[in-house]
């Protein structure tokens, strides 16, 4: 969940906020934001099901159980989305206008009698979808196993510097996901705002369909149990980013402001978890 807080509050929000300061208003698909915000929502939505029965007296059998169904569930939701995703309405994904950077280098190149390529061109485009499946489960199982590996470490590491465990998981989902926040900064700033809505909301959604599943069935295979018992504070933090997400980017436009309010909202939950 940590994870999800950061890509959608402090990526989206420094990436739009930074973009915002170059560009007054910036466009995207807002089909994109919103199917990403209503699977976003339908999915934590999922994740509070387990902690619901863990926080009401169930067994710790009974929360288990109901962590391994809400996963299967995820799971068949993710592939619905991969098929709508890339085979039914890919078109909700796209960018609907060229960035402005672009256009003006596309006339520079024309006054100068040059051409320049009017899509980048990504080796898993050329791909089958199966391919690109297993390559993507491939890389969240590596991913995975290594998160793990580094949130153990460091949350020991952390603690041992006084931090509590909320400030310390924070910490560590933001140096776990700074190169994408490096990314979406670098795309904001070319008005490429699409690009960080993909990046962010497609980031989260993988996170909680396909890594929370895989991390369930490897925690099944070696014998670790992973109940899926969150606190009342991380689920009502996923709830209010997401449903913050789906205001700032509903009219398929960000600037500066709603870069803030998102940058806001993580520092108050910060303050919140590191006094929890």
């Amino acid at each position: 969940i940590s994870a999800v807080i950061v890509d959608m509050n402090v990526l989206l929000g420094l990436a739009v906020f930074i973009g915002g300061l170059s560009f007054s208003e910036q466009q995207h698909n807002e089909d994109t934001s919103s199917s990403y915000t209503t699977i976003l929502y339908v999915a934590s939505l999922g994740l509070l099901v387990p902690s619901i029965l863990g926080h009401s007296g169930h067994s710790e059998k009974t929360v288990e159980q109901a962590s391994y169904i809400i996963g299967f569930l995820l799971f068949f939701f993710y592939l619905t989305i991969l098929i709508f995703q890339t085979k039914t309405h890919i078109h909700f994904f796209k960018a609907t206008a060229k960035s402005r950077i672009f256009r003006y280098k596309r006339r520079l190149a024309a006054e100068e009698g040059q051409e320049i390529e009017e899509h980048e061109n990504y080796i898993f485009e050329k791909l089958p979808t199966l391919v690109n499946f297993i390559v993507i489960f491939l890389l969240i199982f590596l991913i995975g196993v290594l998160a793990e590996i580094f949130a153990h470490d460091g949350m020991h590491e952390f603690k041992s510097l006084g931090l509590s465990a909320g400030l310390a998981g924070l910490t560590i989902a933001i140096i776990s996901v700074a190169p994408e926040i490096f990314t979406a900064v670098k795309a904001a700033k070319n008005d490429q705002i699409q690009r960080v809505i993909n990046i962010a909301m497609g980031a989260s959604t993988v996170s909680i369909l396909l890594t929370v599943p895989s991390l369930l069935v490897l925690g099944y295979i070696a014998g670790v149990h992973l109940p899926l018992n969150f606190n009342p504070l991380e689920i009502g933090a996923l709830i209010f980013t997401i449903i913050l997400a789906w205001k700032t980017t509903d009219d398929g436009e960000t600037n500066y402001f709603e870069g803030i309010s998102h940058l806001m909202l993580f520092l108050c939950y910060a303050v919140i978890a590191a006094l929890y």
